[in-house]
Order: structure tokens, then C-alpha cells, then sequence
């Protein structure tokens, strides 16, 4: 059987996400210029191909942060449009939960820790 929440235990966890995604989004900033920097201090080969391996990885962690954002986003205006429709007697009543997403964000974070491990190592070895 599925977890049932309340809306506003949705909303806040919704809210919690959106705010870790802004987080990593400003990692991958920091990333992307670390990796800009590497490429211009040490343009050897083999430092190309990892810098242009990272460089696929940002792009790929940062369109992973935009289908996140737009899920928790529609999820977030499907409760909305509940609200409306049954307006204030809402605040009790429990919604599906929304363990998908739970589990979208679990997986993204566990690969963005296994990316900055990597990637700190590879600075560690190239600068």
C-alpha cells in the first residue's frame, strides 16, 4: 500500500528539493570552472579527455537537474490545482505520496557524490 502525506508534508519536501537542486546547480558552476581551469593549465592529452569527460558530465547532471525540477514542479502544481478545487478543508486530508520523486532525488544525489569524488581526484592529480 502507498504512503499517504498531507499536503503541506508534500509541499515542504517539494520545497527542500527545489532548494537542493539550486545547491548542486552551483556546484556544477563551481565544477564547470575548475574544469576550465585545468584545461588551460595543463592541455596534455590525457588531461583533455578527462576535462571533456567532466565537461559531459556537468551537461548531463544539469539537464538531470532540469527534468527533477520540472517533476517536482508538476507535481507541486497538480497539488495546487487540488487545493483550489476543495479549497480550505484540504489541510487534512492525505495525497498519494510522491515516492518516485523521493527516489529520483536519492539516485541523483548518490551519482553527484560519486562524481565530485571523482572529480576532486582528478584535481588532486592535475593541479
Amino acid at each position: 500500500m502507498e504512503n499517504q502525506n498531507t499536503i503541506s508534508q508534500l509541499h515542504k519536501e517539494h520545497k527542500e528539493w527545489l532548494n537542493k537542486l539550486l545547491f548542486y546547480r552551483d556546484e556544477l558552476s563551481i565544477m564547470d570552472g575548475r574544469i576550465l581551469e585545468v584545461a588551460k593549465k595543463k592541455p596534455e592529452k590525457e588531461v583533455m579527455v578527462m576535462v571533456e569527460h567532466f565537461q559531459n558530465q556537468v551537461i548531463i547532471q544539469n539537464e538531470q537537474i532540469d527534468i527533477l525540477n520540472h517533476d517536482i514542479k508538476s507535481h507541486e502544481a497538480y497539488l495546487h490545482t487540488a487545493v483550489e478545487k476543495k479549497g480550505a478543508d484540504i489541510g487534512t486530508e492525505n495525497f498519494s505520496d510522491h515516492q518516485k520523486h523521493r527516489e529520483s532525488i536519492a539516485v541523483f544525489e548518490k551519482i553527484f557524490r560519486e562524481l565530485r569524488e571523482e572529480f576532486i581526484g582528478f584535481l588532486a592529480k592535475s593541479m
